[in-house]
């Protein structure tokens, strides 16, 4: 196998159009985006003689506790994984070497089985302490009709969109404005300190939409009572998947069901761009997971019917001492917002 920087967007994207198990941070925008907020990328095609086995996009991160390189949710391919992933590995740390690295994080998109657990274990990979992004996802296939997709959603869900739906004072609105924008991170930052994570700064999520843009691949939607806004999203649609990537609602509008109204329209709005998938994005399991931050959020998603995909654990490949201060910085901050 060998491993080659492809520089061509439709050999990168169509490969990915043939691939079931992949998200947008995988996308050529992403790519783009990371671009824009000044961090380098490699687009790396893993080759078995002319034929395109696999996909990883790296990204050089700059933390205060150092540099590392990450893979998120790739590499993309399912095909002779251990063998992938070790032609990947080899060129990884190659790539480290050069830029000063002291780790390798991959944030894999395989389905959570000991075979694959393996694979990483086999070539030296550790678990990480912290997930870089969804270890686990709740996705709905949309093909269904609307009105079979409605049928399958729980009793109670269906129930509070009916009522938002009969309530006039209540629209749902789509935005691209720079000021909504705005309006949206600082509601972001508010709900992060009740969900316990750190929100996205405005110049990232300015950067993310208006690189995502470019394809007509991103919107902004609001859930408004009284012309008040009292819920949005932020969602991503490519490759056929409809991403439910950030979210905001606000505790004093709980009552109207704001987010099944707004949830239900999004689901519509994928069907309508020729989605099969929508992906709610972030999932943890509310029966083991009870004290989970997330375990609240998960069970409203879980309302509008589906499955969840839980995916191999994200690893590390320790290439200095420095990744132990990093690890040590990053139990603590875990530990701390009780993930």
């Amino acid at each position: 196998m060998r491993v080659e920087e492809i520089l061509q967007k439709d050999v990168w994207e169509r490969f990915l159009s043939g691939q079931n198990s992949k998200t947008f941070l995988h996308s050529w925008s992403w790519g783009e985006f990371q671009e824009a907020l000044g961090n380098k990328i490699w687009r790396l095609g893993i080759f078995t003689g002319s034929e395109l086995m696999s996909v990883a996009l790296v990204t050089r991160v700059r933390a205060r506790r150092g540099v590392f390189l990450l893979v998120p949710h790739g590499p993309v391919g399912t095909i002779l994984k251990e063998l992938v992933l070790q032609a990947l590995l080899e060129e990884l740390k190659t790539l480290a070497e050069k830029e000063g690295a002291s780790f390798i994080r991959v944030n894999p998109i395989w389905e959570k089985t000991e075979e694959n657990t393996k694979i990483f274990r086999t070539l030296g990979f550790r678990n990480a302490p912290i997930q870089m992004h969804p270890e686990a996802s709740w996705k709905l296939d949309i093909t269904l009709p609307e009105e079979e997709l409605f049928r399958n959603m729980r009793k109670t869900t269906r129930y509070l969109i009916r009522r938002a739906q009969s309530n006039t004072d209540i629209v749902v609105e789509r935005s691209e404005t720079e000021e909504d924008l705005r309006i949206f991170s600082e509601l972001h930052a508010k709900v992060s300190s009740r969900q316990r994570f750190v929100p996205f700064s405005l110049e990232y999520l300015q950067k993310e939409f208006a690189t995502f843009s470019k394809n007509s691949e991103v919107a902004l939607f609001w859930a408004k009572h009284k012309g008040e806004i009292g819920a949005g999203a932020f969602v991503v649609f490519w490759s056929g998947i409809g991403f439910y990537h950030h979210a905001v609602s606000l505790p004093e509008y709980a009552k109207l069901s704001l987010p099944y109204l707004l949830q239900w329209e999004l689901i519509k709005e994928a069907k309508r761009r020729g989605c099969k998938l929508y992906d709610f994005w972030g999932y943890v399991n509310p029966e083991t997971q009870k004290n989970h931050p997330w375990a609240g959020p998960t069970l409203f998603k879980m309302g509008f019917g589906g499955r969840a995909d839980e995916y191999v654990k994200t690893q590390d490949f320790v290439l200095s001492s420095k990744y132990w201060v990093t690890y040590a910085f990053e139990l603590l901050r875990k530990l701390k917002r009780g993930l």
